[in-house]
This record gives structure tokens, sequence and C-alpha cells, in this order.
């Protein structure tokens, strides 16, 4: 998890006579004295209350400054610290006021320290707290609300950073149990109408209470921080599937009905279930393919695997980017055997280009082209440059269309714009792999598009039974498409009047198709839930609607509805793109006024000279490097591993790993490998294999090339040559005449495939696209081919291949 919490103000000195650059640093003797935590989640929100005690232990007073990474499913809705009888408190303003208040705001330059932060990136809440004096405290006081993840096996992820634990509670074994209790209250509620099964907390705590008889309700609470460093991570089970569910939020009584806060809101969670295996006629999906020019030459071998790879009935096209960018057509085209071969032949022609990234021009050209129906759009993005000074442009992007997308990201090992890849890829539910050699990317390339063509619930649809009078508005609608192991909420605006008071029930039905088969799922829920006046499931909805209205181009000459957007985000406390944060100074004698006044009260505008820097920032840049060999040797010993004969002992691997450089040959050019330059960063590095370098890839390459759209081969004297065989030798051991050429030669092309398996362990997507081929072949005499292949190929390979 990103950097969080009190950091100290100070200046590094790079030279002599520099004067040196101030900067942002966690800072040991700013300590985190003590929490107090109240966290509810209901299904797949988390609302969170914390305040939490800082102490400058030190001598001399400290500049300091609060920081609290967010993502755009957060919303952070109050913030406020406490100094001695000083209060510092953040306030949404309308945009264009809160930018005329920034320029007015002295110390505003700390924030672009800030943003000069190497381990500090993406967006981030961040407050200039001033100056906190020796032995002295200051309490912050954080609330927002975040939409939780799904976990792999289907619970819902809360994370709390390990940065906001306090620091002497680290080891729980040097402390008494009453320290514990008296500086941590870590108290969790949980509420779900599918009933609340167990939890798994990585950090001892109390048993699960239930606090309803139906178990639709439970509490724990730590007894102790996590272990060491870990951040907290909480594993909320529900008793029954989340395919579908419901969560109703009861109206503000002072606000007016038919307006948002007026009126209920319903949070509804869509988590199709998704066979594995799906009996379908043709594929759905549209795959978009954006390379860096600048990787030109190592990119060519990736695409072919990609193009070769994909299934017969889909859309794709390339795009190469550089400081412009180009289309190989117009618009994605349908994957045939000539829409291929025009491709493949079309690879040479992206050219080398040192200027400029011009991404966010690329993706604002693909997502003005409409979306193709029944294709989920799926992009895999390919880059070695630093995208310059346009990440949050491209985020913003990323986000307007998050649900119509999925990004695979692949950054080259020394790539500047590393954390912009991760922040794409976790905004769009994809995956971002850094590539750490020249052949790596085809494999881990492959193995994500093998991810991107498993099955997914499309054409989705939601529908409601509701009492007469009432209606629902939907405010953020369901995607057309979800992909296997994903989730997705909406939400809804209830309006109206029920004829009948008495009627308290309504429901709501899932419909979406898995290939050819249809799905439906009916949920009855309650329209008269337990009132919340903290409104976590309003703050969201409104968070989405504000979105909504940034997206359909609102702007400040559509008068009201811009002015209905800046009083909804003030309403609920709720950042958009039509209001910006501002910090107050003012004395705590004086706050009672500020509560009494009104949301758009003159009053409220404060003097210049108690505005305090506090912004939501993005700050985009790469991480820390330091001197480490862990990657590089794990790299290295798997890589000498297959360089011995696949059954050698372990005793002879160490033996040659041990043995000196002096005494062991050079390895040939196409097996050396670049070392990657070693690295630190709090994201899991995937250690992506090296066996591509350890078969010829040259004929593997070739034999790829030979590959027909619908995964079969011809039997021809290059696929021979690339198999290591004669013509005679072929036509000699063809099993019989009725034998198709052309089943014959994906059969021997399969077999040859199969035996570089192991060292090639993304061949699989390659096989299984031959073999829905021969499945679909009559009187093709299997069992006869794979004897021949193996006598001719020298191999032991067993029927199962063939997936029969």
């Amino acid at each position: 998890m990103r950097p969080s919490g009190m950091l100290r103000k100070r200046r590094m000195y790079r030279g002599l006579f520099d004067r040196g650059i101030w900067f942002f640093s966690i800072y040991q003797e700013i300590q985190l004295e003590s929490v107090a935590v109240n966290v509810t989640i209901q299904d797949f929100v988390a609302d969170v209350e914390s305040k939490l005690f800082f102490r400058n232990k030190q001598q001399v007073s400290e500049e300091i400054m609060f920081v609290f990474p967010v993502d755009p499913d957060t919303v952070v809705y109050t913030f406020y610290a406490t100094m001695g009888d000083t209060r510092i408190e953040a306030m949404l303003w309308d945009k264009e006021e809160a930018q005329k208040l920034h320029k007015a705001t002295s110390g505003m330059e700390n924030l672009r320290y800030l943003q000069d932060q190497p381990d500090i990136w993406g967006p981030v809440f961040v407050c200039f707290l001033g100056t906190l004096p020796p032995n002295r405290d200051v309490a912050i006081n954080l609330c927002y609300i975040q939409e939780l993840p799904l976990h792999t096996d289907g619970a819902a992820l809360f994370c709390w950073p390990q940065d906001l634990f306090p620091q002497h509670m680290r080891f729980s074994w040097q402390i008494s149990e009453d320290e514990i209790l008296e500086n941590l209250h870590f108290r969790i509620c949980l509420q779900s109408a599918c009933g609340v099964s167990h939890v798994d907390i990585n950090s001892s705590h109390t048993p699960l209470q239930y606090t309803a008889p139906d178990q639709t309700s439970a509490e724990v609470s730590l007894k102790s921080t996590p272990w060491h460093f870990d951040d907290l991570q909480l594993l909320v089970y529900y008793k029954r599937p989340h395919n579908l569910s419901a969560v109703v939020e009861s109206r503000d009584p002072k606000a007016a009905p038919g307006s948002l806060l007026g009126d209920s809101v319903v949070m509804v969670t869509l988590k199709p279930s998704i066979p594995e295996v799906v009996p379908s006629t043709g594929q759905l999906g549209e795959f978009l393919f954006l390379i860096d020019c600048s990787l030109f030459q190592d990119a060519q071998n990736t695409l072919l695997f990609l193009l070769k790879s994909l299934p017969v009935g889909c859309y794709f096209n390339i795009y190469s980017f550089g400081a412009t960018f180009k289309a190989f057509y117009p618009q994605s085209v349908e994957y045939t055997q000539e829409s291929m071969d025009n491709a493949v032949r079309r690879l040479s022609s992206i050219c080398p280009d040192l200027g400029g990234c011009d991404l966010l021009g690329l993706l604002k050209s693909i997502y003005s082209t409409p979306l193709l129906h029944e294709h989920p759009r799926q992009l895999f993005i390919f880059i070695q440059r630093k995208i310059s000074s346009e990440e949050e442009a491209i985020m913003a992007e990323v986000h307007r269309y998050r649900d119509d997308q999925r990004c695979f990201c692949f950054p080259v090992n020394s790539c500047d714009s590393f954390n912009l890849c991760q922040a794409i890829s976790l905004e769009t539910k994809g995956e971002c792999v850094c590539i750490h050699s020249k052949l790596d990317m085809t494999s881990e390339a492959v193995k994500c598009l093998q991810q991107a063509l498993k099955p997914l619930a499309s054409e989705i649809s939601l529908h409601w039974d509701l009492p007469p009078g009432l209606e629902v508005t939907m405010i953020r609608k369901a995607p057309e498409s979800i992909f296997q192991g994903h989730q997705s909420i909406i939400y809804a605006q209830i309006h109206g009047q029920a004829q009948d008071p008495e009627a308290d029930v309504a429901a709501v039905t899932l419909k979406y198709l898995v290939g050819s088969q249809s799905f439906n799922y009916t949920l009855r829920f309650s329209l008269f839930p337990s009132a919340d006046d903290r409104l976590p499931v309003h703050r969201m909805a409104m968070m989405h609607l504000l979105w909504k209205l940034s997206r359909d181009g609102t702007s400040r000459s559509e008068k009201g509805i811009w002015q209905n957007a800046v009083t909804f985000s003030l309403s609920l406390g709720v950042q958009s793109p039509f209001t910006s944060s501002i910090a107050v100074r003012m004395e705590l004698m004086d706050t009672w006024h500020h509560d009494s006044l009104p949301l758009d009260s003159p009053m409220l505008l404060p003097p210049s000279h108690n505005l305090v820097p506090c912004q939501l920032l993005w700050c985009g840049f790469r991480p820390v490097w330091f001197n480490s060999t862990k990657f590089w040797m794990v790299q290295k010993f798997q890589f000498c591993l297959e360089m011995l004969h696949p059954k050698a002992s372990d005793a002879v691997v160490l033996t040659k790993l041990s043995s000196p450089r002096k005494e062991q040959e050079s390895p040939p050019e196409e097996l050396v490998m670049e070392e990657p330059p070693p690295f630190h960063i709090s994201w899991d590095w995937k250690i992506s294999p090296l066996s591509t370098r350890l078969c010829d890839f040259s004929s593997l390459r070739a034999v790829v090339a030979l590959w027909k759209a619908n995964g079969s081969w011809d039997l021809t004297s290059a696929l021979t040559l690339a198999l290591g065989l004669s013509k005679a030798e072929v036509k000699g051991q063809k099993p019989s005449k009725h034998v198709k050429p052309t089943a014959w030669a994906t059969v021997l092309a399969l077999v040859w495939l199969h035996r570089y398996k192991w060292r090639v362990s993304w061949s699989e997507l390659l096989e299984a696209k031959s073999c829905r081929w021969l499945q679909d072949q009559t009187e093709i005499h299997l069992n006869e081919c794979l004897e021949a292949a193996n006598s001719l190929l020298g191999c032991l390979v067993e029927p199962i291949i063939f997936r029969m």
C-alpha cells in the first residue's frame, strides 16, 4: 500500500554549494500514539470513521503534512485536525472559486514539494497542517467511504495501511495488553442481508459476535496490530453467494422528497456466476493492441503470437504510438484468415519513433469509437517511455470509460510510467506485468490473452418489480458485460409514493448470457431498512452521479445543471470535477459560528490568511530504485535450471551455480540475458519464465507464422523445414490416404509444439485453438496420426493433448 500518515518537511542538500530542496518524509519522531477506528461494512461498501493522535517527540518544532492515498472508488467526506486551540478543517468549494482561493493561499509550494516525492504516486488526499511544537499533539479526524474489491475467493476485502497503526505496537509482545487496549480501538461492524459467515484477519481479534438473530449483522474488534510491517487485511465471507445482493438506504428526513437525498437509494451488487467451460459457436471480444514505437523491434514477435492466438469471430486492431499514433485499420475488423494475414504483413511497417509519447491522444481516439455489440473491449498496452505530465488526464479518461473496457499493461523494466500502468490496470480490473527481458514480453502477453479469452457474462440487464406508485431511476447503470471473477456495483434512486403504505418489499432480476446459455437470478429486498445518518450509500451514489454529469460534458454555461452539481457535491462532502478542496484554520471558539451558517452563505468565505493548502493531488513518478539482488538471483537460478536437462538433479544445478565464472563456458549469443535493474516497490512482482530463450525460437516463430487463423496448418515445404523434417519423411509416414494433408500437418505441428511445452508454458493457448479445429473435423484418424507423428519426431506424446 502507498505511504500514508504524517510527513515531516525537511531539506535535502545535493552539493556543497547547493541551497537544497524541500521534501517530505515519514519521520519516526512524529509518532502515531493511538487510533480509534470504526468501520461499517455493508456487502461491498465500507464506511470508515477514524481518529488518529500524533505527537512530536522532538525538542524542536516540525512542519508536517497529512497524506492519505485514495482511489476512484473512495470518497473522503470529513477531514479536520486539532492542535491545541486551533482547528484545520477541509471544505469543498466551487472549482473556480477554489482556484482563486488557492492563488491567495500561502504555502501552496508545499504541495509541489510533495509531488517531487519518488514513493508517493497516484491520487492522494493531502493537507498541510503547519508547525507542530515540541511535545505537542495533533488529532486527525478522517472519515471516508469506499467500494471494496472482490477477493479471488469471493470475499469482500478491506485494507488499512500499516502507517496508520501506532508504531510502538508493531511488536506487540513487547507491550502489555492494557497498553494495547488503551491505544488501539478498532471496531468493525458487518451487515448483509445474505448473512455474515466468518471473517479472516491477519491480526489477533475478538471472536465474531452476531448482533442479529438471523446473523445478518456482526461485530469484531482487533486485539493487536498486524504482524511487523503488514497492512491490515480483513476478508469478509457471506453465507450466500453474492450473485445478486441489494442494500437500501433510507432518505435523509431533512431533504426535500424528489431529490437524491430526499429519496431512498438502492445499491445492487452484481457478481454473475460464470462456468469455466462454455460451449459457444463464436468468441466474443474486441482486442486492441497498443505498441510504443520505441519497442517496435521487440514487439514484432509478441504481436505475431498474439495475432495467431486470437479466435475466429472476434474483432481486433493494432495501434502504434509515439509523437503521433497510427492504426492498422480505421476501425476494428473481424478476425479472419485474410485480416490476420494482412496484419502480419504490416507488422514490419511499425517504425521507430523516439519523439513524444501520445498515449492520451490515442486513448481519446479509441474511446471515441463506439463499442461493438456483444464484443467487450480489451486493451493490451506495451510501453517503454515516460508519459510526460499527462498522467492525471490519462487516468481521467480511463476512469470515464472504465466500465467499457479492461486493460492489460506491459511496462518495460526501466519504464518511468510503471505507476501509471499499474493504476490503469487496477482501474479497469485488468493486470499489469512488468517485462524484465525482451522475450518475456511474448510469454506474459500470451498468458494475459489466455485470461482475456475466458468466458464472460454479456447482455446484462436488470428488471425491477416495485409496488405501484414507486419508480426507479438508474444512477450508475449495469455494464454490458462482466468478466470472470469480477463484480459490478450499481446505484438507483427509488422515488414516488407507494399506493399501498404497507407495501415494503420489492424485487430485482438479473439476466445475462454466458456464451449461448442464459441465466437469471431474482432477489427480493425490503424497502424500509434501518436508517443510517452517515448515508454511505447516498454518498457513493452521489459520487457516480457527479462523474456521470462530468462525462456528459456539463459545462459552466449550463448554469442550472452546474449549480445543482455543486450543491450536490457540497451537501454530502463528495468531491467531484465541479468542486475542489480548501482547508481553513480557525480557533475552536469560532467553529460554532461556522456550523450555524447555511452552505451557500457568503460568510463562509474565509480571509486568505486563514487558508491552508489542502488538495486531492495526482502524483505520477517512478518507484525508488535501490541495490538489491533478490530478483536477479531468482531469475538467474531459474535460467540455470532450464539450461540443464529437465531431469537434472538439484545437486548438479547447485554445482553449476556455485562453480567459478571463469570455469564456465560463455553461453551462446541468444542465451545471454540482460540483468534487469533491481528495484523495490510495494506491489508483488511476477517473475516471468525465461524458458523462451531455451528452445529454438526461430523454428518456433516459423511454425507459428505458418499457422492459419482457424488453428490448422497446411502441409507445405516451409512447415516441414521448420519442423526439422524432409518432405519425403513427412509423406512416407502419413498414416492413411484417407487422412487429409491439413489434418496430418496439424497433428504433426501440435506434437512438435507439445515437445517444447515444458519450455514454452504459454503454448497451451496455441494447442487449444488447434484442438478445437481438429474436433470439428471428421475421419481424421487421430490415434494413427499421433502414433505416426510420435515416431517421426521421436516423442512420446499422449492422446490427452487433443482434449477428446
